[in-house]
C-alpha cells in the first residue's frame, strides 16, 4: 500500500497546502514541521510559478513573493530531502505543467522521487493530456493525482477508473480561494467516484474553517485547505509557523472527528 493510501486508512485525511519559499524556505520548513505536529495527514507543497492560472490572488501573490525571494525549482528538491529526514507522512508537489516541462519532465520526476515526493498535482493538465507526464511518474513511483470538477460530469467515472494516489475533488468552479459557502453537490460526485474506483478522494478549493472542512470530509475521504493557510503566511511572514500550526490543528481535529 502506498504512503498516500495509508494516510486515509484510519480516519478522514486533512491535507494542508503551503507555497515553498514564501517568504523563504526556512519559514516554509518551520511551517511544515508545525503542520505535521498539528495532525496533517498529507502535505501539498506548492512549487512557485509566475502564472498560476488555477489560483486566486492569495496563492498567486505567495508564488510571486517566493519567486522574488529567489526560490527556484532546483532549490526545492534538496529542501524536500531535508524535510524527509524527520517527516514520514506523504508529501505531494502541486505546480504547473510549464514548471515540469521547462525543468525536463524525466529529470523533474527523478529528482522528486529521490527527494521523497509521493505525488504530483498539475491543475492545468486536463485528464486527456496526462499522458505527457504519466510515463515518467510511473517510472519513478510518483502518483499523478487527477482532479475532478463540477464540470467533469460524464468524465468522472473515466477519471476515477485511472486515478492514482487520491482524487482531488474541486468543490467550486473558478480559482482557489476561501468561500463562505460551498454549494456544489459533492456527495453525488464522490458517489460516482466510489462506483468506479477504490482510490480515496479529498475535497479542496474554498474551505476556510473547521466546520466546512468537517462537512467536506463527511462527504468524502478528506479535506484540502490552501488559501486560508497561505493567507496566514502572508500576514505573519517569518513568524507564520506557530499560527499556521494552530490553524491546522483546529482543521485536522475537525476532520479527524468525522
Amino acid at each position: 500500500m502506498s504512503r498516500i493510501h495509508e494516510a486515509f486508512e484510519n480516519h478522514k485525511a486533512f491535507i494542508p497546502f503551503i507555497t515553498c519559499g514564501d517568504p523563504d524556505l526556512e519559514t516554509t520548513k518551520k511551517a511544515v514541521y508545525a503542520m505535521v505536529e498539528a495532525g496533517a495527514d498529507i502535505i501539498e507543497l506548492g512549487i512557485p510559478f509566475s502564472d498560476p492560472t488555477a489560483e486566486g490572488p492569495v496563492i498567486m501573490e505567495a508564488d510571486l513573493r517566493a519567486l522574488e525571494g529567489g526560490v527556484t525549482t532546483d532549490d526545492i528538491f534538496p529542501f524536500v530531502k531535508e524535510l524527509r529526514k524527520d517527516i514520514t507522512i506523504p508529501l505531494v508537489f502541486m505546480t504547473y505543467a510549464n514548471v515540469v516541462y521547462s525543468y525536463g519532465t524525466e529529470k523533474f520526476m527523478k529528482n522528486a522521487s529521490e527527494a521523497g515526493i509521493d505525488g504530483l498535482i498539475l491543475p492545468d493538465v486536463p485528464f486527456e493530456e496526462k499522458g505527457d507526464f504519466l510515463p515518467a511518474c510511473e517510472k519513478y513511483g510518483v502518483d499523478f493525482i487527477s482532479m475532478i470538477a463540477p464540470t467533469s460530469e460524464d468524465r468522472i467515472a473515466m477519471i476515477a477508473k485511472e486515478a492514482k494516489g487520491f482524487l482531488y475533488v474541486v468543490s467550486s468552479l473558478g480559482v482557489t480561494g476561501t468561500r463562505d459557502t460551498i454549494t456544489t453537490d459533492i456527495g453525488s460526485m464522490v458517489e460516482l467516484v466510489k462506483k468506479n474506483s477504490s482510490v480515496p478522494c479529498a475535497v479542496g478549493f474554498g474551505i476556510s474553517n473547521p466546520e466546512q472542512a468537517a462537512k467536506m470530509a463527511s462527504l468524502s475521504d478528506g479535506a484540502i485547505v490552501g488559501s486560508a493557510i497561505v493567507r496566514i503566511v502572508a500576514a505573519k511572514g517569518k513568524d507564520a509557523a506557530e499560527p499556521v500550526g494552530e490553524f491546522v490543528k483546529d482543521m485536522a481535529d475537525a476532520v479527524h472527528a468525522v
